[in-house]
C-alpha cells in the first residue's frame, strides 16, 4: 500500500530515487535542484541509502562522472538546473551517443542574461537536440512516478539511452504537496535490478566513444536516431506496467476536457493545472465555443501520432511556450507542433504564445486572456510570428 505523505516535491523525489537502489549520485548543487541532491546527500551520509556520493567540481564534471559510473554498469542519477545544463551541455551527447542509462531530474530554470534562478524553460530547449529522452511532470506525484519510470525506461536493453525528468523550478520543485510515496517492495517489483550489457570490465578493456572518420559517422547518428524514435515502444510499454501496479496511467499527450472541444490550448509542465482551472472557468462561462488543453508530456521522442490524433478534430490550437527561440517563427514548441502537423490537411489554425519566462506567473485570468486572443487572431487571419504575453509596456 501507498502512503499519502505531505512533502516538499524536490525531497519526495530524492526519496524515490533512494527507493530505486541508486548506485551512484553524483551532482554539484545549482538553484533550484539542490535541495534533490542534498538529500540524497544526507541518505547516505546517515546510513539509509547505500550508494556512493560524488561531489564534484562543477556540472560538468557531474556527467562525466555519472558517465563513467553508468559504463561501468552502475544505476547512476544526477539532478541539475539552468546554466548547470548548461555547462554539463558537451557531456550530455555523449551520454546518448555511448547509450548509457543514466537518469537525470531537471529543476527548469531560465538562463541568463540577466540571471535568473526563477523558472522557465530555457534550459529545456537548449538541450532538446542531445538525444536523451525527456519527460515532462505537472506535479509532485507525477515527478515520482515518472522518477521510477525513468530508470526502467534508459536501463531497458531495446532502449539504453539516458532520460531526463523535467520539473518546473520554483513552481514545482520548492512547493509542498501531498504525494503518494509508494512501498518498498511495491518499487522492487517495478524496477528490476540494473544489467548493464555493456558494463566495462578491466580484463578485456575496449574504447568507448573514440574517433570515427567520415565513412561511418553518419550511420551512427542515424542509429542513433533510429533508437530514440523506438524507444517510444518501450516507454508506453513501461507507462502501461506501471498503471497496472501503481494505478495511474501517463500518456505521450494527455488531454482535458477535450472530447467536444474545438479549441484547444496545449501546454508544458506545472502551469498546466493551473490551465485547467481556465478551461473550467471558461466552459462555465459559455465564451466562444467548448474549449479544452492538451499537455505534451513525452517532450523526446517527440509524440507525431498521439499529436495529430489529440488535434484531428480541432480548429484551433494555442500553444504556449515557455522559452524563445531568438530569431525564429514561433516558439520552440510551438515550430516542433507545426512541423509534426505540416502534411495533415485538415489541420487546426495554429498560434504561438510565449509567456511565463524567468518564473513569471500566468494566472487563471492570463490563460482566459491567452485563449480569447488566441482565438481572434486565428480567426482573424492575423498571426504574425510569437504573440508575446505579459510584456510591459
Amino acid at each position: 500500500m501507498s502512503r499519502r505523505v505531505g512533502v516538499e516535491v524536490s525531497i519526495a523525489l530524492g526519496d524515490a530515487v533512494k527507493m530505486t537502489n541508486v548506485d551512484v549520485v553524483a551532482a554539484y548543487p545549482i538553484t533550484p535542484q539542490t535541495h534533490i541532491v542534498e538529500h540524497l546527500a544526507e541518505l547516505v551520509a546517515d546510513g539509509e541509502l547505500d550508494a556512493e556520493y560524488i561531489p564534484v567540481e562543477s556540472e560538468h564534471s557531474a556527467m562525466s562522472a555519472c558517465m563513467g559510473s553508468a559504463a561501468a554498469g552502475a544505476r547512476t542519477f544526477t539532478a541539475t538546473a539552468g546554466q548547470g545544463l548548461e555547462l554539463m551541455h558537451e557531456c550530455l551527447y555523449v551520454a546518448s551517443a555511448m547509450r548509457l542509462p543514466v537518469v537525470m531530474a531537471v529543476a527548469d530554470r531560465a538562463l541568463s542574461a540577466p540571471i535568473s534562478v526563477w523558472g522557465d524553460h530555457s534550459d529545456v530547449m537548449a538541450c532538446r537536440d542531445t538525444g536523451w529522452i525527456q519527460i515532462f511532470t505537472e506535479n509532485g506525484q507525477e515527478v515520482v512516478d515518472t522518477a521510477l519510470c525513468a530508470f526502467r525506461i534508459a536501463e531497458d536493453r531495446d532502449v539504453l539511452l539516458p532520460t531526463m525528468i523535467h520539473l518546473d523550478g520554483f513552481h514545482l520543485s520548492h512547493v509542498i504537496e501531498p504525494i503518494l510515496m509508494p512501498e518498498q517492495s511495491q518499487v522492487d517489483a517495478f524496477l528490476p535490478k540494473n544489467q548493464y550489457p555493456f558494463a566495462l570490465n578491466a580484463e578485456k578493456p575496449v574504447a568507448m566513444g573514440d574517433f570515427a572518420p567520415p565513412a561511418i559517422y553518419t550511420e551512427m547518428k542515424w542509429a542513433q536516431e533510429v533508437n530514440l524514435q523506438n524507444s517510444k515502444t518501450t516507454i508506453l510499454k513501461v507507462w502501461e506496467e506501471f498503471a497496472g501496479i501503481f494505478g495511474r496511467k501517463y500518456h505521450p499527450v494527455e488531454s482535458y476536457r477535450c472530447d467536444d472541444a474545438k479549441i484547444l490550448l496545449l501546454t508544458m509542465g506545472s502551469y498546466s493545472e493551473t490551465a485547467m482551472t481556465a478551461i473550467d472557468r471558461m466552459r462555465e462561462k459559455n465564451k466562444y465555443e467548448n474549449v479544452g488543453l492538451l499537455r505534451l508530456r513525452l517532450w523526446r521522442p517527440f509524440p507525431v501520432d498521439e499529436l495529430r490524433e489529440a488535434v484531428k478534430n480541432a480548429d484551433i490550437l494555442i500553444v504556449l511556450d515557455r522559452a524563445l527561440s531568438f530569431g525564429a517563427s514561433g516558439g520552440p514548441v510551438c515550430m516542433e507542433v507545426k512541423a509534426a502537423l505540416c502534411n495533415d490537411s485538415k489541420k487546426p489554425r495554429i498560434v504561438s504564445f510565449v509567456g511565463g519566462l524567468g518564473g513569471r506567473d500566468i494566472t487563471v485570468d492570463d490563460f482566459e486572456k491567452i485563449i480569447t486572443r488566441g482565438i481572434n487572431i486565428a480567426r482573424n487571419g492575423s498571426a504574425q510570428g510569437i504573440e508575446m504575453f505579459g510584456v510591459r509596456e
